[in-house]
């Protein structure tokens, strides 16, 4: 069944209006007809289960049938703190750790990042774009919300980002003595984790020392050094398969 987010102030009593591209989606792309059934999502892990009642140029009306709660969500609001990297590989981290159930990413300026976006022009046209990538993850692999992609944060900004957050940690390429898998616990109360990867350059000693400073535990992903994409997959699914969210 075709899946869509809208926002909160298009959900009625009984109706949603279906506004903007997602209605060239399903006229002319799916070619959805009245009568047929589809599923939207407010983006904060409730789906409608709808039918089509009317289609015109610009909205499409559906009627709310049922409402349940999205199942695909986990219930372990996961954070990843990601070193700008370079080209589109963010394009692609954000693609896939949605798709895993990551519940936020947000990019950092750090030492060693290529990339620097200080131009407040810039930096909201990546944001939007980077958005977009996270809701169209979202509805092919029919998550119950779009994650958010934050603003791009100064080191020390997202150091004090996970200052609530029940478990955080971060992946340095120098300790080689605690593992993942030492510092993730069956402990049922964790609802948040936070988890810092660095750019192709990794982090520098003194922003590692400040990381530790503030309660964040480095960890060993290995004997390989990974790429800074690699890195963030992989330490998405791990901890996803850990917590049983998979």
């Amino acid at each position: 069944m075709a899946r869509f987010f809208v926002d909160s102030t298009q959900i009625l009593e009984d109706y949603i209006n279906i506004e903007g591209p997602d209605v060239n989606h399903i006229k002319n792309v799916l070619r959805l007809q009245i009568g047929e059934q589809i599923v939207i999502c407010d983006g904060q892990g409730n789906d409608f289960i709808t039918i089509i009642e009317s289609i015109e140029d610009k909205n499409i009306r559906v009627k709310i049938e049922s409402i349940t709660i999205a199942e695909t969500e986990p219930n372990l609001k996961v954070t990843l703190f990601q070193g700008l990297p370079k080209g589109d590989k963010m394009e692609y981290i954000i693609q896939k750790c949605v798709e895993l159930g990551i519940d936020e990413i947000v990019p950092v300026n750090t030492s060693r990042a290529v990339v620097k976006l200080s131009d407040e022009k810039k930096m909201n046209k990546k944001i939007e774009r980077w958005q977009k990538i996270s809701e169209s993850a979202s509805k092919q692999s029919k998550r119950g919300k779009i994650p958010i992609i934050s603003n791009v944060l100064s080191y020390a900004e997202a150091i004090k980002a996970s200052n609530s957050m029940d478990m955080k940690f971060i992946a340095y390429e120098n300790e080689n003595e605690v593992t993942l898998k030492q510092v993730l616990t069956t402990d049922e109360n964790i609802k948040t984790l936070g988890f810092y990867v660095g750019p192709e350059g990794g982090f520098t000693e003194e922003e590692v020392s400040r990381a530790i400073d503030a309660g964040i535990k480095p960890i060993t992903l290995g004997k390989r050094i990974l790429r800074t994409e690699t890195a963030s997959i992989s330490l998405t699914a791990m901890i996803m398969y850990h917590y049983s969210e998979v």
